[in-house]
């Protein structure tokens, strides 16, 4: 996970203040454990544990899930994080840089090839019905909030807003986003490539599609609790150094090979036949997930001198 100074990752800050929390990430990080293990090893009543586990669900450390055991159900509590990474600001980010934002919704593809499983859905219904990819095609399609696929590529059309004059420097894609799995299963790794204008730039793992008695903090109050609830978000940048999500290099494509000045770009994402992981991808827009945000789009630019 790579974080920032800002207030939005404050929920972090917050969960690791704490040496009872510390404490539940060193056991979680040898196994997993319900809440009552947790409490009994740390020397706390259920309900107080209850609280901490919340507050580290939020910053997005653990992930609680309800499982069925023998007189009812308890939640059993994993590490989903390995890794935090502070960006501290530096002179050159203290002075705001100039971008161009477009959001396109998650049902605006305007071209794609899938296999099942697949599926969209307005935040109101189900477009068509579950695993009948001719639905990709249904008029209404353009409301779809969510999507899934088992392999294949949806293919988005960006407009370029540059002007005369200005330099571009980096691309950042934000997007929530992951596996693919009948009903769900955090434990599904998936290969997801992203490619833009014809050069595929870089692959990223998802580790699972997350769901099964852990909501989605936006998703609908009609939607499934047994099928996809919520993604990661994602931050694809490329820029002159080459290309990376969330800090980590994908590759060394830079924005000087991928065409950034055409007028409009055309981003795919895919799961593609010949992956060493072929687990589906899932993409979450405003009103459902954990981020309430459609696909983002920021291109940062200089002005060129004259």
């Amino acid at each position: 996970m790579k974080i920032d100074v800002t207030e939005k990752w404050l929920p972090v800050y917050e969960a690791l203040a704490s040496d009872v929390r510390i404490r539940v990430i060193q056991l979680l990080a040898k196994k997993e454990m319900n809440i009552k293990e947790l409490a009994e090893a740390v020397g706390l009543s259920s309900a107080i544990m209850t609280m901490h586990v919340k507050k580290l669900e939020k910053a997005g450390i653990i992930r609680a899930t309800m499982v069925s055991s023998r007189g009812g159900a308890k939640k059993v509590c994993s590490l989903v994080t390995d890794y935090i990474e502070i960006a501290f600001p530096s002179k050159e980010e203290a002075t705001p840089r100039d971008y161009h934002l477009t959001e396109v919704s998650v049902g605006h593809y305007t071209d794609f090839d899938i296999e099942p499983t697949c599926g969209l859905a307005t935040t109101e219904k189900v477009i068509g019905i579950f695993d009948e990819p001719r639905y990709f095609l249904d008029p209404e399609r353009v409301n779809a909030k969510i999507l899934w696929l088992a392999q294949g590529f949806v293919e988005y059309k960006v407009p370029n807003f540059l002007m005369k004059g200005e330099e571009p420097v980096e691309l950042e894609v934000s997007m929530e986003i992951s596996s693919e799995a009948p009903f769900a299963n955090d434990n599904w790794p998936s290969d997801i490539s992203f490619i833009l204008n014809g050069v595929k730039v870089g692959t990223w793992t998802s580790p699972g599609d997350f769901g099964g008695g852990s909501r989605g903090k936006y998703t609908p109050d009609w939607w499934w609790n047994e099928i996809n609830q919520y993604g990661l978000l994602k931050v694809l940048k490329i820029n002159r150094q080459g290309t990376f999500i969330d800090g980590r290099q994908l590759s060394d494509i830079t924005i000087g090979q991928v065409d950034i000045k055409r007028k409009q770009w055309s981003f795919r994402i895919a799961v593609l036949e010949d992956a060493e992981n072929v687990g589906g991808l899932t993409l979450f827009g405003s009103g459902f997930g954990n981020y309430n945000q459609d696909l983002l789009f920021k291109l940062y630019y200089e002005k060129a001198e004259r």
